[in-house]
């Protein structure tokens, strides 16, 4: 669509029109505005009256620029998020136009198909089991919902309980052996399946806040029962990846399902250099992995991957009479995700991934992955800065004359003139600065830049 040729939708072309010049316009990477300010704008008495579409976009953009924060931006390190592809916007805006329901294949012939084919497309790209299935959700903790509810029922099913039967009350406690390090959500996944503290069995971490695998074979061999293992592909701060191999055997040895937070070291797999890290990833029972982080697809964007698609389709499926199903109609999107209304994801996911091609994947992540290990060689010579990670993968974790306080205050300096965005964390009781290469145009300039920033305040 173009400004010149619908004049009569003035909504969706004042909207065009901002959003094909809006990544190319000077802006602060932090939010100007504060939490009261922006409540000034949004926060307006209930609406009466309806007001022109035109001057309610022009009125939303005027409310919401101030509180933007710039995560498409290549100097934005301060979390593992990603940009968004404009090709993959582009088609966003087309599934908001078309407006279908992906729910059923009845209900959007096309979005079925479209996730069909990303489905494909993301298990050859990954290398993973090539009749597994593919839910399409909307981001990484989604799909770790749908893998580990998958393994509910399978484990169960192993111990002899059937929990659509008899559901959770008399079933036999789960064991989950969890990372001490693991990401928070998985821990939220894992409490609105029903699980609790009762079921957590937290296994130490090492130095990359990966489970060691000590602690956790004897962990597994103390307890009997279902088990679960909760794995990590690229842990949050120091993008490290736990022992696959190791994982693999432990779980066939006591029967029990083997789940991998990859939500972005997943992606490790498209690189033959980086095999070392992923090497028997594929025996794993589901992975959960985003979209959005390092194949920049716009938000919402998650892909929840099962080997078992039964134990898939049992733990999803929403069934209903009206919902009639055809012996010639496609997959129905709606058994592989927890919803029935919902946005066609496949239509941006298949627009990025088709425009990218497997070449343009595999250099966006040994970009970020070169961006990472070209940090830490430059930061090498600054005697206050230390280096806390191995730097496995796209993640740099430091720290500044091994002090919190310093640490804190490097991140401010870098921050102040609203041309960088970092944060600091806290990781194994120290205050340390995370620094996450994986926005799209991030490149080796980007991060000379920073290390010549990080060289000036902190030297």
């Amino acid at each position: 669509m173009s400004a010149a040729t619908n004049r009569n939708d003035p909504a969706l072309v004042t909207a065009y029109d901002y959003a094909v010049t809006f990544r190319q316009r000077p802006r602060a990477l932090d939010a100007t505005a504060s939490a009261a300010e922006l409540r000034r704008t949004f926060c307006l008495p209930t609406p009466e009256k309806g007001r022109d579409g035109r001057a309610v976009v022009e009125d939303l953009i005027s409310a919401a620029e101030p509180g933007l924060v710039a995560c498409t931006d290549p100097n934005f390190f301060a979390w593992v998020m990603g940009g968004s592809d404009t090709t993959g916007v582009a088609a966003d805006w087309l599934t908001s136009i078309w407006g279908q329901n992906a729910g059923i294949f009845q209900t959007s012939p096309a979005a079925a198909i479209a996730e069909e084919a990303v489905g494909a497309w993301l298990l050859d790209l990954l290398d993973l089991p090539r009749d597994s299935s593919v839910g399409l959700v909307t981001g990484a903790t989604m799909a770790g919902f749908v893998g580990l509810a998958a393994a509910r029922g399978a484990v169960l099913a192993r111990a002899g309980h059937d929990i659509e039967q008899q559901g959770l009350q008399a079933a036999p406690r789960i064991h989950i052996f969890v990372g001490g390090d693991a990401h928070a959500t998985n821990y939220a996944a894992l409490r609105y399946l029903g699980f609790g503290e009762a079921n957590f069995v937290r296994i130490p971490s090492d130095a990359q806040g990966t489970m060691q695998m000590d602690r956790l074979r004897n962990a597994m061999a103390a307890r009997t029962g279902p088990k679960i293992v909760l794995a990590t592909a690229g842990h949050i701060n120091s993008g490290g990846f736990d022992d696959f191999e190791t994982l693999g055997r432990l779980c066939r040895a006591h029967n029990a399902w083997l789940h991998v937070d990859g939500a972005f070291g997943l992606w490790a797999c498209v690189l033959p250099e980086k095999k070392h890290l992923t090497k028997a990833l594929e025996q794993a029972d589901s992975w959960s992995v985003d979209g959005h982080k390092w194949l920049q697809i716009p938000y919402d964007s998650g892909f929840a991957i099962v080997r078992d698609a039964a134990a898939h389709r049992q733990a999803m499926d929403i069934s209903a009479d009206y919902l009639n199903r055809n012996p010639d109609d496609g997959r129905n999107p709606t058994e592989f995700n927890p919803e029935l209304s919902r946005r066609a994801r496949g239509f941006a996911a298949w627009a990025v991934i088709r425009s990218l091609g497997r070449e343009g994947i595999v250099e966006t992540v040994r970009r970020h992955c070169a961006c990472a290990t070209e940090l830490r060689n430059l930061l090498a010579a600054v005697p206050t800065v230390a280096i806390r990670n191995r730097v496995d993968l796209n993640q740099i974790v430091l720290r500044v004359d091994d002090c919190d306080r310093a640490t804190h205050a490097l991140a401010e300096r870098l921050n102040a003139d609203f041309a960088t965005f970092v944060r600091t964390t806290v990781w194994r009781g120290e205050t340390v600065l995370r620094i996450s290469a994986i926005e799209r145009d991030t490149d080796l300039s980007t991060i000379a830049n920073l290390a010549d920033n990080i060289r000036h305040l902190a030297g």
